[in-house]
């Protein structure tokens, strides 16, 4: 049986669409995960955070687990108020 990473690596030779859809999954994953990561060290619950934000929590959990993608404007509010910058490579 193939790893995650494995089958991701052959899907990505195949090119096209599916690689594109691999490295936006892999590039929004990386974004949040350093969201969650920044606010557990903080010691900031989800509601402190949406709190901070002027958001709901709802929204918060709805991101951290990738049930939605935040717009724009909900990413640069969370990075702001957690110290983090968004960047455009």
């Amino acid at each position: 049986m193939k790893t995650w990473e494995e089958l991701k690596k052959e899907l990505k030779k195949k090119g096209g669409r599916i690689k594109t859809d691999i490295e936006e999954m892999e590039n929004l994953a990386e974004v949040v995960t350093a969201i969650y990561k920044k606010r557990e060290k903080m010691g900031l619950s989800q509601q402190d955070l949406a709190k901070l934000c002027d958001i709901p929590q709802s929204t918060i959990a709805r991101i951290e687990t990738f049930r939605t993608t935040p717009n724009i404007d909900t990413l640069i509010k969370i990075t702001h108020k957690l110290g983090l910058k968004v960047a455009v490579l």
